[in-house]
């Protein structure tokens, strides 16, 4: 994989501004044996070309979609908010409708926010009649986010008898015909956002429903899961609060036990066991979650999905404004920002069950199972960040998790 040089012929000189601003002073910018694409290292600054009237107190250039605040909704709203929804539907309706519209409220966010006036590639697909499909939505090389995919799926099928009886093991509900195959189904939304900065994180959503089914099509064991967590390249103690903050104000609302539960969760699956080191500062996730009325759990994955934009957009603003906290050179940023979306990649081939999972599935959809990795990432033998560093530190971070609120 491909990530941008650390050091450039002669001929250029780039002077670092603010993050966000990158003044070239002239010549081109030479790797290896021919000339490296400008636009592939500055892709989140904003060039400016033999200028010198800025260099005492330069303005920030925050992308102009990013300057807009995302509101918070009212928790327990969501019958207002969401067209076409309504209380009586059977759960697996409800679900679809509400994973559709945000999904549909994401991506144009995303698109709005990057500023560039891309849009998301669509590709619709299809099991087969009677067994499912989704809406695979992809975007990448915008200004602000790199790559991102934001996918819909709802799908039908069959449990051989051992998968069945693993379930089993956590749903004692559940009842296995006497042929072993049981019908199920399941409908999620999942998402990843690579931004461009590299003081800006990527993230990671999803929210699913399970529930397996009678011979007659009517549902008979159920579950929910899902949560979202944050990946950035350099900690941010801002931004940690902050996304913590707003999905422990979710969980509070509809549990005082769910937010350290499942802050735990977060914090043990994404850990890197081979590294000992995690993801990122982690968030939320559950699983099998069915221990109050299926009402009262699809009530809270609506408004966590609601909080979703606000807790990650500022995070990506604030990548782009000026601060007094220290901050890497666009060149040590870029460098790191491959090393750390190399750890990205790790994860989720070598240890994320659900990728895992979809690999092993026939007839798999690979290019949607893989869209949740980076466009660009690298890997160097041994690397150590020098003891204090920026990049030092955000690894002690990732090696110890911390409550952030």
């Amino acid at each position: 994989m491909h990530t941008p040089p650390k050091s450039f012929g002669s001929g250029v000189s780039l002077r670092a501004l603010t993050p966000g601003r990158v003044i070239i002073m002239a010549g081109s910018i030479v790797a290896g044996t021919g000339l490296y694409h400008l636009a592939n290292f500055v892709m989140p600054f904003q060039p400016i070309l033999n200028d010198s009237s800025n260099l005492d107190e330069p303005e920030p250039v925050v992308p102009e979609g990013l300057k807009h605040d995302v509101p918070l909704r009212e928790f327990d709203s969501v019958y207002d908010i969401v067209p076409g929804l309504r209380k009586d539907m059977p759960m697996k309706e409800k679900m679809e409708i509400l994973l559709k519209f945000y999904q549909t409220e994401i991506i144009q966010a995303v698109e709005r926010a990057d500023s560039s006036g891309k849009t998301f590639i669509v590709d619709e697909w299809s099991r087969g009649e009677g067994l499912g499909g989704g809406i695979t939505r992809v975007f990448q090389d915008g200004r602000v986010f790199e790559k991102g995919g934001v996918n819909f799926s709802a799908i039908y099928g069959t449990l051989p008898r051992a998968a069945a009886q693993r379930m089993k093991a956590n749903h004692k509900d559940l009842q296995i015909p006497e042929d072993g195959n049981l019908p199920f189904y399941v409908c999620g939304l999942s998402l990843v956002i690579h931004p461009q900065h590299y003081l800006a994180p990527s993230v990671h959503m999803n929210y699913r429903y399970f529930e397996t089914r009678n011979p007659d099509g009517t549902p008979q064991a159920w579950w929910f899961g899902g949560g979202q967590d944050l990946s950035p390249m350099y900690y941010s103690e801002a931004d940690a609060v902050h996304f913590h903050k707003l999905l422990k104000d979710v969980c509070d609302h509809h549990d005082p036990t769910f937010y350290q539960r499942f802050k735990k969760w977060a914090d043990d699956y994404f850990l890197i066991k081979f590294r000992g080191e995690a993801r990122g500062i982690g968030g939320i996730f559950f699983d099998d979650l069915n221990e109050k009325e299926a009402e009262a759990h699809f009530l809270f994955v609506a408004d966590a999905l609601s909080r979703f934009l606000p807790s990650y957009l500022p995070a990506v603003r604030r990548a782009y404004e000026p601060s007094n906290e220290p901050r890497p050179t666009p060149e040590d940023g870029k460098h790191w920002q491959g090393l750390r979306r190399g750890r990205y990649v790790e994860f989720n081939l070598a240890v994320d069950r659900g990728t895992s999972f979809g690999l092993q599935t026939p007839g798999s959809r690979v290019e949607s199972i893989l869209m949740t990795l980076p466009k660009y990432a690298s890997w160097e033998y041994n690397y150590q960040p020098k003891p204090g560093s920026l990049e030092a530190k955000t690894v002690e971070v990732l090696k110890n998790p911390k409550d952030y609120v």
